[in-house]
């Protein structure tokens, strides 16, 4: 099945043994001085192990302006580039090649990160910025084209395989190429070859410095998805230019800030989302061209690569879900792959608020030294009661231990409230997470037992030495007048296919389960409204995945009420005090979505006698993320 991803390829004179590509993903590992830390060296290393057969490492700024953010690499002197050598060293060792992404942020930087203005092309502000940039002289230009080439020059003395320019994202070199940013009149603008003169002489610099055979791949945003700025028939003609002036590589990917809610897609965007871009590039050029964004699943990038839409198929959050992604599809063990799930909670979420990346699904990520599975010193009997994904982490974790793990579920099928967050439209990608942890509860030798309600007598029969407690939550009923009647659930039941849905249904509740909730039902062709008493919806909602979701709800025409307070559920309405005053919504559902309440009762009635670790929804009520993560420290720790 897969021939095409294990093919030997070749990017200018660099031997590569697969097309599989990590991408430059921002990470947030190096040291806020540039310098790379024993963390990052380590996060790429783990994915060279895995069988990747080329390393892109992110975002390496070529002047400390330059960085967009605070814990950025540098390569902007030789005196910084020590580490960058045993990077380099450590991938190869492990059996992959390694290239390095050249970058500078211009306008996306911030005077809060850099303690300066940034600077531009041109004095425009981005509209994700709250800044003006500050206009870039000829001179300055000319000095920046340096500055790019200086670098490039510097990491191939540190052994890298191959350099790639960032002119995609919005970041400098396309602030250059691209109308949407560039209103110079020198040399640098007005028309597209002046606009692409700062790419091509970086390139002609750069070929000065390190040759002509020192492989060099172009990061491009096919289409920016803004008005006025570069589209995919633009971009053809920039990939031509390029390849004559010597670039062996395009990489296809598309956006920037303004659109960048789907640069790395979220969980509901289709698959392979810029994968046609990639395959309109490839008609007009000769070298190879990679796709990416949200490429997952391993059949999807043979069938890329054998359609002849691209070359090498980058896949940056499917390695950081799986580091051996390569390795587990080579040797057939496709059920052991921690897919990625789009959820952008521990990558593009965390990286806006300047934190490292970590995993949902595989809180390993960026942990390698810290998160070691060892065999367990004493070897306990650990009982964890609740099969969700957090009660499912723990006992998998503990098992891997050597411990003796059984774990209880009273309902009669594992995944919890997990199993309802897969339901609404295009989430059904979180389904992959749940197949993959029952895997491998069978594969860590887990016994599990179902239909079973964990009280303390059954606690004392069982008399284990660990318990973990992973109830989860319950949802809350409010003390509404009307909540007891007939037609009114709780999302829950609804996601549980336990309603009959119908005509003129009203959501209570606007955070993220009422949201989704209410476009499940929407979508499903039922006139649907939601009632929220904050000021916006789905206000925690990570927030690209959110800018999609309002959009589904505003084409699903669901009508919104926030600042609104639900005083009464009669037989046919629902009574709202909104700041216009009363209104009354049609109702023949009432569905309940105020939040939920931790189930952990057990743990006080269990009092001293027994070790009880309370995790998840049954300790906070919060995100999987932390959730996760916390389950496999606890069991760590047993």
């Amino acid at each position: 099945m897969f021939t095409k991803i294990f093919e030997p390829g070749k990017i200018g004179n660099l031997e590569v043994k697969n097309r599989l590509v990590v991408p430059p993903m921002l990470t947030e590992y190096a040291a806020e001085d540039g310098r790379l830390t024993e963390r990052y060296i380590r996060y790429y290393e783990e994915k060279a192990k895995g069988g990747w057969g080329l390393i892109i490492a992110e975002d390496n700024a070529v002047e400390p302006r330059g960085a967009g953010f605070k814990n950025l690499p540098g390569i902007w002197s030789d005196e910084i580039m020590e580490e960058h050598k045993e990077l380099v060293e450590r991938v190869h060792k492990a059996g992959a090649k390694i290239a390095v992404q050249i970058y500078h942020a211009g306008r996306e930087a911030s005077s809060a990160v850099m303690g300066m203005r940034p600077i531009a092309p041109s004095a425009i502000q981005d509209p994700t910025q709250s800044e003006t940039p500050v206009e870039m002289t000829t001179e300055e230009v000319k000095e920046m084209v340096e500055k790019f080439a200086q670098a490039i020059r510097r990491c191939k003395e540190a052994g890298y395989d191959a350099i790639e320019l960032h002119g995609a994202h919005g970041y400098l070199i396309n602030q250059f190429v691209s109308p949407f940013s560039n209103k110079r009149t020198d040399a640098y603008g007005g028309n597209l070859m002046n606009r692409l003169r700062f790419p091509l002489e970086i390139i002609a610099r750069a070929k000065e410095l390190v040759g002509d055979e020192f492989p060099m791949i172009y990061r491009i945003s096919a289409d920016e998805m803004v008005e006025g700025g570069l589209t995919i028939e633009d971009t053809k003609v920039i990939s031509q230019v390029l390849e004559e002036n010597g670039i062996a590589a395009i990489h296809a990917s598309a956006g920037v800030y303004k659109s960048g809610s789907i640069v790395s897609a979220p969980t509901a965007i289709r698959t392979a989302v810029f994968s046609d871009y990639a395959k309109e590039i490839r008609k007009v050029v000769n070298i190879p061209v990679f796709a990416v964004n949200k490429i997952i699943y391993p059949h999807v990038a043979e069938s890329i690569l054998k359609e002849g839409k691209a070359d090498f198929v980058a896949m940056g959050r499917a390695s950081t879900a799986d580091p051996q992604f390569p390795n587990k599809v080579k040797e057939g063990r496709l059920d052991e792959i921690i897919f990625c799930i789009g959820c952008r909670q521990g990558c593009q979420w965390r990286i806006a608020q300047q934190n490292p990346v970590s995993c949902l699904v595989n809180p390993l990520t960026g942990k390698e030294g810290e998160y070691e599975v060892k065999e367990a010193e004493v070897k306990k009997k650990v009982m964890v009661i609740g099969g969700g994904p957090v009660g499912m982490e723990a006992a998998i974790i503990a098992a891997k231990r050597g411990h003796d793990v059984t774990l209880y579920d009273k309902s009669n099928k594992l995944g919890g409230q997990w199993l309802l967050a897969a339901i609404p439209p295009g989430k059904e990608l979180l389904n992959t997470f749940t197949v993959w942890q029952k895997g491998e509860l069978d594969r860590s030798g887990v016994k599990v037992v179902l239909n079973t309600e964990v009280t303390k007598e059954f606690v004392e029969q069982v008399n284990p030495d660990e318990i973990i407690l992973a109830s989860g939550a319950t949802p809350i009923i409010p003390g509404i007048p009307g909540a007891d009647k007939s037609h009114v659930y709780t999302a829950n039941d609804v996601l549980l296919g336990k309603v009959d849905l119908v005509d003129q249904v009203v959501v209570i509740g606007g955070g993220l389960v009422g949201a989704e909730t209410a476009e499940h039902i929407a979508v499903h062709n039922r006139k649907t409204s939601i009632v929220e008493m904050r000021p916006e919806i789905a206000a925690d909602m990570e927030p690209a995945s959110k800018e999609f979701l309002m959009k589904s709800l505003k084409h699903n025409e669901v009508t919104v009420h926030v600042n609104s307070k639900v005083l009464e559920i009669t037989d046919t309405h629902v009574i709202i005090d909104t700041e216009e005053g009363q209104q009354s919504l049609p109702a023949s559902l009432v569905v309940l979505a105020i939040g939920s309440r931790s189930n952990n009762a057990l743990a006080s009635e269990l009092g001293e006698k027994y070790n009880v670790n309370v995790i998840g929804d049954a300790s906070v009520v919060g995100k999987a993320l932390e959730g996760i993560n916390l389950a496999y420290k606890t069991a760590l720790a047993i």
